[in-house]
């Protein structure tokens, strides 16, 4: 791993946390992939899914669960989405916002700066029916690797962007704690945006009297939340990557020069996350909790990403060197 940045932290007060009901387990059938860490996964007009692993491959997953690598970015690809002319949109923490043509596997850069600065750290990208392109950058300061950087300076350095089919890029929101999954209403009247570190999901609105402003969705979750998607009866499924960690969150309001001491331990002397499998979904209008799933197992858990197909819930993971699915849970 590259040499830690710096790090310049603030006091800063997490949010508290309002419970949600429990759910139990699913039957979980697992999907080894040929490396590790598919951040997200999602799936094309065909039924083939896509996620792409930790050393930059992004692979085309077939339902029955055989692989195919069909390039390697260099980078870093997190969150996906299949646009309407069937090529893959990824962003690359380290590259920017791409598309990959999934016949060739040739990629191109639709943006890889904004305002004259680099993007160091594109989280999630998804496309409305006009060919607008929206994507999050979850820090401004720094790139996958270094994530938890972002966490302990707790200074809001997020955005969400939109690029037009002009091909200009616009801030539409910034100021976010940790921007990351990103997904539009069934409808098309919001996007659908999720903060990790501020335990909360938003919707920025593209259409009606509320068009451009934002308003909550849910907020105070007791967990944190990644990437998201839309199901298909409208619901947005949220993958929750774990739990508030008690002893970060003790620290955020104390004094910064803690957490920057912190920082400078071996990475093995860290704050880790728990895997465990968490995810819910949410009523795109009301934010009530509709359904989701709970569950520990030894070999699957820390759940990136999520994505409807075929009556199945496909999840994705940075913790293990697979995806997974289970039959898509009733609503209570």
């Amino acid at each position: 791993m590259p040499r830690k940045p710096p790090i310049d932290p603030i006091r800063w007060t997490p949010p508290s946390i309002d419970p949600l009901p429990d759910f139990g387990p699913a039957e979980l059938t697992i999907v080894p992939m040929p490396g590790h860490g598919p951040e997200d996964v999602v799936v094309d007009a065909s039924g083939q899914l896509w996620t792409g692993l930790e050393d930059g491959r992004i692979v085309r997953v077939s339902p029955a669960g055989d692989t195919t690598v069909v390039t390697t970015t260099g980078g870093r690809p997190l969150g996906l989405h299949v646009a309407r002319d069937g090529r893959v949109l990824i962003c690359d923490s380290h590259r920017g916002l791409l598309a990959l043509d999934p016949d060739s596997g040739a990629l191109t850069t639709l943006v890889e700066s904004v305002a004259g600065r680099p993007l160091r750290f594109c989280s999630n990208v998804t496309e409305t029916a006009d060919g607008t392109i929206y994507f999050t950058e979850s820090t401004s300061q720094f790139h996958y690797e270094h994530f938890a950087g972002a966490v302990m300076e707790a200074r809001g350095r997020g955005s969400l962007f939109r690029l037009g089919t002009d091909g200009t890029v616009t801030t539409l929101v910034d100021g976010l704690y940790f921007a990351n999954g990103l997904t539009a209403t069934a409808d098309e009247s919001a996007l659908v945006f999720a903060e990790t570190q501020g335990r909360r999901l938003s919707k920025y609105w593209l259409s009606g009297p509320q068009a451009g402003t934002v308003t909550p969705l849910a907020v105070h979750l007791p967990g944190y939340p990644d990437n998201i998607s839309t199901g298909g009866d409208g619901r947005i499924w949220v993958a929750m990557v774990s739990p508030p960690n008690a002893a970060a969150e003790a620290l955020a309001p104390r004094a910064p020069v803690i957490r920057r001491l912190l920082w400078r331990l071996p990475d093995r002397l860290q704050p880790k996350i728990r895997p465990h499998v968490w995810v819910l979904a949410f009523d795109p209008g009301s934010g009530d909790v509709l359904t989701g799933i709970q569950a520990t197992r030894p070999d699957f858990g820390t759940v990136t990403g999520l994505v409807e197909s075929a009556g199945k819930l496909w999840m994705s993971t940075i913790a293990f060197p697979a995806l997974a699915y289970a039959d898509v849970p009733g609503v209570r």
